[in-house]
């Protein structure tokens, strides 16, 4: 069975950093594309960044030069290194494979 399980979500003020990793289980990570979305309050799903099998990383515009997309596969997780974080970047993370996601993690940029 495949699951996906968000952490690292939290807090932080405009410019901060946050790491959020996403454990992954019924599958290998690295043997396939992972990516991350994100869904904002009163908005829509949101594409944020994606990692192919061969390494190769892709960004959306709004988050390219500031965010990082990496997996560790001797521990079978995605992370999303965030910096420079801006209050428009508050959503609620998920990472996905294929059609299925996690429950999400909570990201809230503030003064």
């Amino acid at each position: 069975e495949v699951q996906l399980v968000e952490s690292g979500g939290g807090l932080v003020q405009p410019g901060g950093s946050l790491r959020l990793s996403c454990l992954a289980s019924g599958f290998t990570v690295s043997r396939y594309s992972m990516s991350w979305v994100r869904q904002a309050p009163g908005k829509g799903l949101e594409w944020v960044s994606t990692i192919y099998s061969g390494g190769y990383q892709s960004y959306a515009d709004s988050v390219k030069g500031r965010f990082t997309i990496s997996t560790d596969n001797a521990k079978n997780t995605l992370y999303l290194q965030m910096n420079s974080l801006k209050p428009e970047d508050t959503a609620v993370y998920y990472c996905a494979h294929g059609d299925t996601r996690g429950p999400g993690t909570q990201v809230t940029v503030s003064s």
